[in-house]
């Protein structure tokens, strides 16, 4: 029991001895500091980093791409109906068939009107047959008139008959014509190469002249209407090229006309534009015109990742400023006006051509010395 006693206070002094042990070395390494300090030793200043710097530059003014919304619409279109009534006959297409220019689209029964023209062809043959038959009468009756075989009243009735004749000849060739204008009129074609985009009549009904048949689109000469700010339609010219946007992809447009009126509802001019026949494109398909204009704002650019954001809307950079002899960074507040792509237009207390910290602003706080590198 005694020699457990003797252990545990040797064990209790072991541990006041080691926690002697290290209050002395504590003190003893803060007298060493404190003995270099007074002897005038400082510490060593922090290397300069090196950053890669921009050059930041004042402009009065800076342009930014303004996009204009239209559509695609068909250079020509038409609901296509016949001039006579009577009862379609054949309409074989379907909305969506390409049909060529002059090609039928639709026929109405015409079998009267063929019959009509069969007999009014019998008439005027047999008018020509008798028209004929007259003339020579009355050439030979003038020729007996002269030796008097003829009298003058039989001459006059035969040569006058042949008048009559030749005006029979002409009322039934007109009207001949005229059945074959109402064939002609009783099929329906194509104005120009399109598609039918709807059908409004099926085979067996009954139309009346001007009774929509078919909403027909023209497949070539596609055209974009674009809703364009009165401001920006002064400056454009008709014949310049500009540049449309269809499905993604950028073309070449030729600018056909400008509409000298101003709609009543969106306030904006109706400029049209020639879309190319290579380009695929259907009537009502969304297509964007891209403009650029100058806005008016005292300013420069930068590269986004220089900006760091602040308080209250406001985005901060680190300009480079001597101090000293040395380079160190200066927190300085911008406002963002323009975004595009990398890089951003802002305003602030920036002086002009002073450098800037191009990127990594989020590992350096204000004051920290550097050295400039890259731009």
């Amino acid at each position: 029991m005694q020699q457990h006693h003797s252990q545990a206070t040797k064990s209790r002094y072991g541990g006041l001895v080691g926690t002697g042990c290290a209050v002395l070395i504590v003190v003893g390494v803060t007298f060493g500091l404190h003995a270099r300090f007074a002897l005038g030793e400082k510490p060593q200043p922090r290397q300069p980093l090196t950053v890669e710097t921009v050059e930041y530059v004042i402009q009065d003014s800076y342009q930014r791409d303004v996009s204009y919304l239209g559509l695609v619409t068909a250079g020509r279109q038409a609901t296509l109906g016949f001039e006579t009534a009577g009862t379609v006959a054949t309409l074989p297409w379907r909305e969506g068939s390409p049909i060529a220019q002059g090609e039928v689209i639709a026929r109405l029964d015409d079998a009267s009107l063929q019959a009509s023209a069969r007999a009014t062809r019998a008439e005027l043959q047999q008018a020509r047959s008798e028209l004929e038959l007259a003339n020579l009468k009355a050439r030979r009756q003038g020729e007996l008139r002269e030796t008097g075989a003829v009298s003058r009243e039989a001459y006059d009735e035969t040569r006058l008959r042949a008048e009559s004749l030749k005006s029979r000849v002409e009322a039934v060739s007109a009207n001949l014509q005229s059945i074959e204008i109402k064939l002609d009129k009783a099929v329906l074609r194509a104005p120009y190469t399109g598609v039918i985009a709807d059908r409004f009549v099926h085979e067996g009904a009954v139309v009346n002249p001007g009774t929509p048949v078919v909403h027909f689109i023209e497949t070539g000469g596609r055209e974009a209407h674009i809703g364009v700010a009165v401001h920006r339609a002064a400056a454009m010219k008709p014949g310049d090229q500009y540049s449309l946007a269809l499905r993604g992809q950028s073309l070449a447009s030729e600018l056909l006309s400008l509409r000298p009126d101003v709609d009543p509802v969106t306030r904006v001019m109706t400029a049209v534009f020639a879309v190319p026949d290579a380009v695929d494109a259907v009537d009502g398909e969304p297509v964007t015109l891209t403009l650029q204009e100058d806005i008016p704002s005292k300013g420069g650019w930068l590269p986004l990742s220089a900006l760091l954001e602040g308080n209250r809307g406001l985005w901060t950079v680190l300009r480079l400023a001597e101090q000293e002899g040395a380079t160190v960074t200066v927190r300085e507040a911008v406002e963002v006006l323009e975004t595009q792509g990398n890089r951003a237009y802002v305003i602030g207390s920036l002086p002009d051509r002073s450098r800037v910290v191009a990127s990594g602003v989020h590992r350096i706080s204000p004051g920290t010395p550097i050295t400039p590198g890259g731009n």
